[in-house]
């Protein structure tokens, strides 16, 4: 069962924020807020400064998944790649920040036995920071394979819990493997085909992580990056083709979904 957001959005205070390599992350008190699933995600927009500017932008809300959750504050990762995460990205300790969720379906635990694989790249980390934590505390072993730019992006690793071995690639060789994250998920493959995949990051990383796992026979959950307009469900701008025809919401139905369940990951 998905953690329900409470009805409506919620008012609440920037608690702090530092800069980890490339990326912001901010911490934000609720309180009042259920606790998360890893995997959810929710609608962020500053309380000032949002929809005014430059062509009154941003305008919509933008939709994160959450990197940690803990007693009464939520942490959120993010890259400044335009008007509206720039907007987030420049949020300080007693800010105010509009949030609405948790939203959305989670990841669920490997089948008995299996050992957890994350896999993510770039911005793709927070989902899988949160379920590395909470695989640690069910004693499910796992470790974590992630991919970035460079050695700037790739201090994002040390955002995962301590008791999750990573090993890091970067598309140019300045820390870690000097590949793509898929190669060092087919060697953890290559030594523990019973494992099961956790992955988030680029469309084509997914489609590759998809792909990967569906020739070895091998199960993986993805947590799909889409445009999200509404996060409810109600604007069906995240759909994605399903296998046998029709479509799934990425809001509603993912934005966590069964790799089985796609022929492919849209690659926009």
């Amino acid at each position: 069962m998905r953690t329900q957001a409470p009805f409506g959005r919620r008012r609440v205070a920037i608690t702090g924020a530092e800069d980890v390599g490339a990326y912001r992350v901010l911490h934000a008190a609720d309180l009042d807020g259920p606790v998360p699933q890893p995997g959810q995600f929710y609608m962020l927009a500053t309380v000032l400064g949002w929809g005014a500017g430059q062509d009154d932008r941003p305008f919509l809300p933008r939709a994160l998944s959450f990197l940690g959750a803990a007693e009464g504050q939520l942490s959120f990762m993010l890259e400044d790649v335009g008007p509206g995460t720039r907007r987030l990205c420049a949020l300080a300790a007693g800010d105010e920040l509009w949030l609405t969720g948790p939203l959305g379906n989670g990841f669920a635990a490997p089948a008995h036995g299996r050992r957890a694989i994350l896999a993510g790249g770039g911005v793709g980390i927070p989902p899988l920071a949160a379920w590395a934590a909470a695989l640690a505390d069910l004693g499910v072993a796992a470790c974590a394979v992630l991919g970035f730019r460079d050695a700037e992006h790739a201090r994002g690793a040390q955002l995962l819990d301590a008791r999750c071995p990573r090993t890091v690639a970067t598309d140019d060789g300045s820390a870690g493997h000097h590949g793509l994250v898929t190669d060092l998920l087919s060697a953890q493959l290559d030594g523990d085909a019973e494992a099961e995949v956790y992955a988030c990051g680029p469309p084509r990383m997914l489609e590759a992580v998809r792909a990967l796992c569906a020739a070895r026979g091998v199960p993986a959950q993805l947590a799909l990056e889409a445009g999200m307009a509404c996060g409810f469900g109600a604007c069906f701008g995240c759909v994605v083709a399903v296998r046998g025809g029709g479509y799934a919401r990425v809001c509603v139905d993912g934005p966590v979904l069964d790799a089985d369940r796609l022929d492919a990951v849209p690659v926009h």
